[in-house]
């Protein structure tokens, strides 16, 4: 008997593919769920990578021109049709919506500080609605991934426990396979869950310290628009 069990052992094929082809349909849906997930999690983590990376030197490089003392009219005509980046985007808004309370004898209309405010309030919120879109999947895939693969488990477990009353036999040989059918699709859970909640972590500060930096922006601006009403 021992050796009957010991031949089984050295039969039974353990490798990923086995393991995964071995299984249920179920395991096999959440594993292949969990592998997509997986996927997807990277697939956004390098897009906002070098989304973030292209807003931090845009960002540089049109404060350098707004604070080189050209003229901001003149700077609003380069960048008016067709603004690149964030802070060019924000301070189109800020400029279209001062140029729009200038009335024809050059006086302005009341409440213009307030009305370019919003603006640029609204420039940001489309900004920040840009740079953090797919970071709800990462926060969803890292809560969830570990229970999904879990459910994984604990199916593979219960098919294991059925195997083992089928066949009255309780030896590792038997139930080995299917436990470990099981336990793989636990470490897929992980595997999409952990890098998940890494890269939410960093990009969501990320976006924090961009959209920070706009807002920063949008009150130096508003400032020197306000000089120019005292």
């Amino acid at each position: 008997m021992e050796a009957e069990t010991l031949g089984m052992a050295q039969e039974a094929d353990f490798t990923l593919l086995a393991l995964f082809f071995r299984a249920t349909l179920t395991v096999q849906l959440v594993m292949v769920a969990l592998m997509v997930a997986s996927v997807w999690v990277w697939a956004i983590t390098f897009s906002k990578y070098a989304l973030y990376r292209r807003a931090r030197g845009n960002a540089a490089a049109f404060d350098a021109a707004f604070w080189s003392g050209e003229p901001l009219d003149e700077l609003y005509d380069q960048v008016a049709d067709a603004p690149r980046s964030a802070s060019e985007r924000v301070f189109v808004a800020g400029m279209t919506e001062w140029r729009r309370s200038l009335r024809d004898d050059g006086a302005l209309i009341p409440g213009v500080q307030q009305r370019v405010d919003r603006s640029m309030d609204v420039a940001i919120a489309r900004e920040n609605e840009r740079l953090t879109s797919g970071l709800n999947f990462l926060a969803t895939t890292g809560a969830t991934a570990p229970f999904v693969g879990l459910f994984g488990t604990v199916w593979g477990i219960m098919r294991s426990f059925q195997e083992i009353a089928a066949s009255g036999n309780t030896s590792l040989a038997v139930v080995a396979p299917g436990i470990a059918e099981a336990l793989l699709a636990t470490g897929l859970g992980l595997l999409a869950a952990i890098p998940a909640v890494i890269f939410y972590n960093k990009l969501s500060s990320d976006a924090d310290r961009l959209i920070g930096g706009y807002e920063s922006f949008a009150d130096e601006f508003s400032t020197l628009l306000s000089r120019q009403l005292d």
